[in-house]
């Protein structure tokens, strides 16, 4: 056979047809519906490779803001590590955004916690959305899936300021934390004076920012990464004495960047086998 036959034959033997949808494995999407605001939140849920087999077998759960984002980006960080048992398997659960809204909408209401005036779209709602998520969420996952208890908080930027609120606020709705490039800046750094709930629950919560998040480079008007470090503070207070934390300063990367390697680090610390 000659050469460029062989070529033209390796090539389309590895050509995908155009029409073909990439769907992520064992992974669907559920609508819930916030009894309180009326809105309907699609639910994106992938399940573990071992979930069908081991019918026996509970699994703790990783949930996600942006799920837009953040549920591709999760799916295929932790996808080899989970198949190989470098990591513990999970139940992997991306809340979108509510539909009827455009997503800076949703996110700006939802994972804000006071409200903005200056703000020209909607703020102030996370204690309403955190509610929607225990009880409508937390409570569809209880009943349709076999889930052990252990929650795993995973949100960026204003995500990740919304799981700063949560722990402080009901500590123990999540086991762990993993906050990316957390916007502690809203409203004049607001969330480093909001009110600790003790808690001596145990926690673990890992803190990625982008080495470039700071005025000097990538972000003119807050220093994320010193917000950052203040959240760090903040979360070796007294009141929460079982929170261990880890900061993790990702070096060449802005807040554009940092998130899948905070998400992919941050899942494997807390669920590395020993």
């Amino acid at each position: 056979m000659k050469p460029f036959i062989i070529i033209t034959f390796l090539f389309c033997a590895f050509t995908v047809d155009a029409d073909t949808t990439f769907k992520i494995p064992r992974s669907h999407i559920v609508d819930i519906k916030d009894p309180y605001s009326g809105r309907i939140y699609p639910l994106f849920i992938k399940l573990p490779r071992s979930y069908v087999a081991n019918n026996n077998k509970a699994y703790p759960v990783i949930y996600l803001t942006d799920a837009m984002y953040s549920f591709q980006v999760v799916s295929g960080a932790t996808r080899f590590a989970m198949n190989s048992e470098k990591m513990d398997e999970a139940i992997i659960v991306g809340i979108s955004y509510s539909k009827g809204s455009r997503g800076p909408s949703s996110r700006v209401r939802d994972f804000t916690h006071q409200v903005a005036t200056n703000w020209k779209l909607e703020t102030g709602k996370a204690a309403a959305h955190a509610q929607f998520i225990k009880k409508s969420v937390f409570g569809y996952l209880n009943t349709h899936y076999r889930v052990n208890g252990s929650r795993t908080y995973v949100g960026n930027s204003l995500g990740g300021l919304f799981g700063a609120y949560i722990l402080f606020t009901d500590p123990t709705m999540f086991d762990n934390y993993v906050l990316g490039s957390p916007s502690t800046w809203y409203k004049n750094n607001d969330i480093l004076n909001v009110k600790i709930t003790p808690s001596l629950h145990p926690h673990k919560v890992y803190i990625g920012v982008g080495e470039y998040e700071t005025p000097e480079f990538d972000s003119p008007d807050h220093d994320m990464v010193l917000g950052a470090k203040q959240l760090q503070l903040k979360l070796s207070d007294p009141l929460l004495p079982h929170t261990q934390v880890r900061l993790n300063v990702i070096s060449g990367a802005n807040h554009e960047t940092a998130f899948p390697t905070t998400a992919t680090q941050g899942l494997y610390w807390l669920f590395k086998k020993q």
